[in-house]
C-alpha cells in the first residue's frame, strides 16, 4: 500500500481514484530515494542528454520506471499534469515500462520532474551510461521469476507424488505420506501468492469493475483445485492435486512467456530489420550522397532540404532553419535557428536547405514512435478488435456459466466428481487463443509486407487495407519515376552563372520537378545558398539568389498576369520569365498491367496537380470509368477524398509522394506515401512503400485480404477447439492437470496457423 504522504498528496488533488483502481498500487518510496538530490540532471551535458526534445520552453523526455506494473500506475502516470499544471502530455507505453511525456522548462526543472516522481513511488532508472542501450524489461524479468518459483515446486511435488503414481499404499507409511502432503502444501504456498499472482490482480480487477475478462474463470478455477487439494490432503482423503496446481502454473506461465517471445519477434518497433529506409544527404567533400541514416555517425554532416526531416540531433552548421517539431510536440509553430544552435531529430526543415552536423547517433525506434504519435492517430475502431473483444466477453460469461452448471450437476450425481469437473471446464477454455488470433496473424501480417517494403504504421493498417474499395493515385513521383524524367529548356537561355543561381534554388525543394531540374543544371557551389526561400504547396518555389529574385513553378505562380500557356515549371528572373522546362515524364515498369489488375477490383481515380496533356495516355490505362482530374491542389485533393467517402461505401486508399498530399492522406481511411531515394515521412500517412516495390501493389492488397481471411479462420479454429475442449471436461473424464495442459496448447496451434497461413498467403501472392 502506498505511504500516508503519497495517499495524502493523490487525495487533496482529486486523483485517490487511484487506490480505487489497485487495491496495492506502485510501490512505497524508499527513503534513499525521497531524500536523494537530482540536481546535477539540471546540469546542461546531462540535461541534453537525457531529453529528448527542447525548445527553451517545451521539452520532452522518455523516462524507464520499473515500477509500473498495474492499470492504476498507468492511470496516474497518465495524469501527472493533475499534480503539476506544468507537465503537459504523458504516456505510458506499459510493456516497456517507460514513459514519455512534455514539461515546461520556464515553469519545473527536469530535476523537479524527477523529485515529483519519486515522490509518488516511480522512481525513473537513469543510468547516462547507457542511454543508447534498450532499456530492461522488469516485466520479463518478473515473469521468469515468477516462472522459476512455479517450475521448482512443480518438480518437487511430483518427487514426492511418485508413491501415489506407482499405486502405492497411503496406509502403510501414513506419518511420511501426511509429512509430504504437508511439504506440498509449503511448496505450493509461493506458487499460489507469487507465481499466480497476476491472475488474482486482473481477477480482482474485473470483479470490482464489473467487466469479465479470461483471467476471472482461471482464477477461480486455480483456487477451487488448491482449496480442493488442501481439504483433501489434511482430512487424509487423498494425495491431493497440488502437482497439477503447480504444473498448471507452470505451464500457464510458460504460455504467457511464448506469448511475450513471440510479440517482441514480430513488433514493428523492436524489429530493426523492418524498419522503414528513411535516408539523408550526406555531405562527402565538396559532393553531397544519399545514404541510409543508419549509416550515419556522429560527426557527419548532413544536408536537410525543405519539408524533410532531421534524422539525429545535431547542430546547425550552415543556413537558417526554420523547423516544425509538431512532429514531436504537437505544435505547429515553427521555431527559427541559428548556425552553432542545437536541433533535435523529427523536427522537419521548411525553410531553404540546411547543412547540419550530427550530435548523436540515429535512433530509428525514436522517430517509429514519432510516427506512431497520438497527435497523428485517425479516429478509428478496428473492426476485428471489436468482434474480438465482444466474442471474448461472451465467451468468459459462457464458461462461467456451463462451469457452474456443470459443477450443480455433478454435485447430485456424484459429489466428489464435482469439484474436478468444475476446475476442468474453469481451464479448458481458452478464449485466449481468441484474443491472440488477430494481433499474431496481423503482426506476422506486417512483417511480411515490411520485407516487400510496404511498411506500415502500425498492424491495424492490414485490416483497413483490406476493406477500401476506391483507390486514388497523385501522378508526379507516384505514377512516374522522381528520377527518370528527361529535362528540356525553352526560352531565353540562361548564362552558366544563371543556371548555377536556378540549380542553387531547385536544389532547396524535394518535390520531383525541382529534383529534376536541379540535376540536370551545373552544380553550384556549397555556399550558394538562396535567402529568403519559399514554397507554395502544388504551386513553386521563389527565393533570392546571389541578390537575384528567383521564381520557378506553375505558370499562374511564377506570372500571374502572363499568358502561360505551356505545361511544366517556367523560371522568372528578377520578375522577368525566362523560359520553361519541359518534364517528360517516365511511368513506372509495367504501369499498365498493374493498373489492369487494379481496376477489376478498385474504384480508379487520379488528381493531379499537373497539366492534363497526360490525360490521353492515363485514360488509356485507367479505362473508362476511372476519373482523372489534373490542376488540383491540395486542398482539392484534400475536398475530393472527403466528398468520395460522403457518397461512396467502402474505405479509400491514398496513394501520393507525401509532398502535397498531407491532407489527403490523413482523410483517407489508408494513406500511403511513395519513396524512391528518400523518404519524407510524412506523419499523416498510414505507410511507406518503397518505389521499387510499387508494382507490387496488387499483390500487397491481396495479401492483406487474405491476411483478415486468416484472422477469421483462426477465429474459427479457437471456437471448435474451445466446444469440443469444455464438452469433454463437462462429462468429468478430464483431470485438472490435462485440462491445463491443453490451454496453452490451443494458444501455440492458434499462433502456430496464423504464422504459417500468412507466409503461406504471401507465398500465394508472390511475396517474399
Amino acid at each position: 500500500m502506498g505511504c500516508r504522504m503519497v495517499y495524502q498528496l493523490l487525495k487533496d488533488r482529486g486523483l485517490d481514484r487511484f487506490y480505487e483502481l489497485e487495491p496495492s498500487p506502485g510501490i512505497r518510496p524508499s527513503e534513499s530515494s525521497a531524500t536523494r538530490a537530482y540536481e546535477h540532471l539540471d546540469a546542461d551535458p546531462i540535461r541534453r542528454q537525457l531529453l529528448d526534445f527542447t525548445n527553451g520552453r517545451l521539452a520532452r523526455v522518455t523516462f524507464s520506471i520499473p515500477a509500473i506494473h498495474c492499470a492504476a500506475c498507468v492511470w496516474l502516470l497518465e495524469n501527472l499534469y493533475r499534480l503539476n499544471p506544468a507537465i503537459g502530455e504523458a504516456r505510458v507505453h506499459f510493456p516497456r515500462k517507460t514513459l514519455s511525456l512534455s514539461f515546461n522548462e520556464t515553469e519545473i526543472t527536469l530535476s523537479a520532474v524527477v523529485r515529483l516522481l519519486v515522490s509518488i513511488g516511480y522512481e525513473p532508472a537513469i543510468n547516462l551510461g547507457s542511454l543508447t542501450a534498450p532499456p530492461p524489461d522488469p516485466a520479463a524479468r518478473q515473469l521468469l521469476l515468477r516462472l522459476g518459483v512455479a517450475g521448482f515446486a512443480f518438480g518437487n511435488i511430483m518427487l514426492m507424488s511418485f508413491p501415489a503414481y506407482l499405486g502405492l499404499n497411503p496406509a502403510d507409511e501414513r506419518g511420511m505420506h501426511h509429512f509430504f502432503g504437508l511439504l506440498s502444501i509449503l511448496l505450493a504456498m509461493p506458487v499460489l501468492l507469487y507465481s499466480a499472482s497476476s491472475y488474482w490482480t486482473a481477477a480482482a480487477l474485473c470483479f470490482r469493475r464489473r467487466h469479465l475478462v479470461i483471467e476471472f474463470p482461471i482464477a477461480l478455477g486455480i483456487i477451487a483445485l488448491f482449496t480442493q487439494s488442501v481439504v483433501e490432503i489434511l482430512a487424509g482423503i487423498s494425495e491431493g492435486y497440488l502437482d497439477s496446481f503447480s504444473g498448471l502454473i507452470f505451464l500457464l506461465l510458460c504460455g504467457q512467456w511464448f506469448q511475450r517471445k513471440t510479440f517482441a519477434s514480430l513488433s514493428f518497433e523492436r524489429d530493426y530489420k523492418a524498419y522503414f529506409p528513411l535516408a539523408t544527404l550526406r555531405r562527402e567533400g565538396s559532393a553531397t550522397r544519399s545514404v541510409p541514416i543508419t549509416s550515419l555517425a556522429v560527426g557527419d554532416r548532413i544536408l536537410v532540404r525543405h519539408q524533410e526531416l532531421i534524422p539525429a540531433d545535431a547542430l546547425l552548421v550552415s543556413g537558417d532553419a526554420c523547423i516544425d517539431y509538431s512532429f514531436v510536440t504537437g505544435e505547429a509553430e515553427p521555431v527559427v535557428c541559428r548556425p552553432g544552435e542545437h536541433v533535435f531529430a523529427g523536427g522537419r526543415q521548411t525553410g531553404g536547405a540546411v547543412e547540419l552536423e550530427t550530435v548523436k547517433p540515429v535512433s530509428q525506434s525514436y522517430l517509429t514512435s514519432l510516427w506512431n504519435n497520438a497527435a497523428f492517430a485517425k479516429p478509428r475502431t478496428p473492426q476485428i478488435q471489436n468482434l474480438t473483444n465482444r466474442a471474448g466477453r461472451l465467451f468468459t460469461y459462457a464458461v462461467i456459466a456451463i462451469a457452474i452448471s456443470t459443477g450443480a450437476v455433478w454435485l447430485v450425481r456424484s459429489p466428489p466428481q464435482s469439484l474436478r469437473a468444475f476446475t476442468s471446464v474453469l481451464l479448458v477454455a481458452c478464449p485466449c487463443a481468441l484474443a491472440l488470433t488477430a494481433p499474431f496473424t496481423l503482426g506476422s501480417a506486417q512483417r511480411i509486407l515490411g520485407r516487400n517494403r510496404l511498411y506500415l504504421r502500425n498492424a491495424t493498417v492490414v485490416e483497413d487495407m483490406s476493406r477500401v474499395s476506391t483507390l486514388i493515385f497523385d501522378k508526379t513521383g507516384t505514377l512516374t519515376h522522381a528520377t527518370r524524367q528527361n529535362v528540356t529548356y525553352t526560352g531565353d537561355a540562361l548564362t552558366d552563372t544563371e543556371q548555377t543561381w536556378v540549380a542553387a534554388l531547385a536544389r532547396q525543394s524535394t518535390h520531383p520537378a525541382s529534383r529534376r531540374i536541379a540535376d540536370c543544371l551545373p552544380p553550384p557551389s556549397p555556399n550558394l545558398a538562396p535567402t529568403a526561400f519559399s514554397e507554395v504547396p502544388g504551386q513553386g518555389i521563389r527565393g533570392v539568389v546571389a541578390g537575384h529574385a528567383l521564381c520557378l513553378g506553375s505558370p499562374a505562380f511564377v506570372a500571374s498576369d502572363a499568358a502561360l500557356t505551356e505545361a511544366g515549371p517556367y523560371v522568372s528572373l528578377d520578375g522577368t520569365v525566362r523560359g520553361r522546362f519541359a518534364m517528360q515524364p517516365t511511368y513506372r515498369a509495367d504501369l499498365a498491367g498493374l493498373l489492369h489488375r487494379l481496376a477489376a477490383r478498385y474504384n480508379l481515380v487520379v488528381l493531379s496537380g499537373d497539366h492534363p496533356q497526360a490525360e490521353p495516355a492515363l485514360r488509356q490505362w485507367f479505362g473508362p470509368r476511372a476519373d482523372l482530374r489534373f490542376e488540383q491542389s491540395p486542398a482539392d485533393k484534400l475536398a475530393y477524398v472527403r466528398q468520395w467517402q460522403e457518397a461512396q461505401p467502402g474505405g479509400v486508399m491514398m496513394i501520393g509522394d507525401g509532398l502535397n498530399d498531407a491532407g489527403a492522406l490523413r482523410q483517407s481511411q489508408v494513406g500511403i506515401a511513395v519513396t524512391e531515394d528518400i523518404s519524407l515521412f510524412s506523419p499523416a500517412c498510414d505507410a511507406i512503400l518503397d518505389a521499387a516495390s510499387f508494382h507490387q501493389l496488387a499483390d500487397l492488397l491481396a495479401f492483406a485480404r487474405s491476411s483478415v481471411g486468416i484472422v477469421k479462420a483462426g477465429f474459427v479454429i479457437s471456437l471448435l477447439y474451445n466446444t469440443i475442449g469444455i464438452g469433454i471436461a463437462s462429462t468429468g473424464r478430464l483431470s485438472p492437470l490435462v485440462a491445463a495442459v491443453l490451454m496453452p496448447i490451443s494458444s501455440f496451434s492458434v499462433i502456430g496457423f496464423s504464422l504459417l497461413a500468412t507466409r503461406w498467403a504471401a507465398w500465394r501472392h508472390g511475396l517474399s
